[in-house]
């Protein structure tokens, strides 16, 4: 009996590990001018000079902050926060202070990044997947949406998984990692796109099996 129990404790402990979110320094983003690093560490938002020096702090909720992004002209972050008790897209400035809520639904909603001209945040939620493109449906796939950095209406962009969303320069095409697309079977694929018509015209660059 007392076995057992030992063995019930141990499985618990471990379930509440996995439960709990991740305290240590990550989700590192440099801002546009390369001066400033933005991070999240034990559920808030953090920036330091690149250059190295004390950090600063940027919010002091009780929820957790993560996957922090800048804005293009590095006025702005845009973050994860859970304060509402699922993840939804916050707003702020660079500097810290009263943050905005961007989305409302009931879905975790991670953000990726700004187009490049600043009006829309681009993030991942398993919200709705469309017919057309659900390759293996499953409730834990995410799709790629937009929401204005000002608020406002949600666009969904692609109906498969999209992380690591990256554009070019001149804001015409962008690359996301994806395992959905093409039926690349589990491995992970990086993906260009054209912006113009989100999608519909894809190129794949490298498929790297896990």
């Amino acid at each position: 009996m007392k076995k057992a129990l030992i063995y019930i404790a141990l499985g618990f402990t471990t379930l509440t590990g996995y439960a709990a979110t991740p305290l240590w320094i990550r989700d590192i983003q440099i801002s546009p001018d390369g001066t400033e690093i933005t991070f999240c560490y034990k559920g808030d938002i953090y920036k330091v000079p690149a250059k190295g020096g004390t950090a600063t702090r940027l919010t002091t909720q009780e929820s957790y902050e993560a996957n922090p992004i800048w804005s293009p002209d590095g006025k702005q972050i845009a973050f994860a926060s859970d304060r509402h008790g699922n993840f939804d897209v916050f707003i702020m400035s660079a500097d810290g202070g009263a943050a905005q809520r961007l989305t409302t639904h009931s879905a975790g909603e991670i953000p990726s990044a700004f187009t490049p001209d600043g009006k829309y945040i681009l993030f991942s939620a398993a919200i709705q997947d469309p017919a057309s493109s659900a390759l293996f449906p499953r409730s834990t796939m995410t799709e790629l949406y937009k929401v204005p950095a000002t608020g406002g209406r949600t666009e969904q962009v692609l109906g498969t998984p999209a992380e690591a969303v990256c554009f070019d320069k001149t804001g015409d095409r962008f690359s996301i990692k994806t395992r959905r697309a093409l039926k690349t079977n589990g491995g992970n694929t990086i993906l260009l796109l054209s912006r113009a018509t989100y999608g519909c015209t894809m190129q794949k660059l490298v498929n790297i099996p896990t």
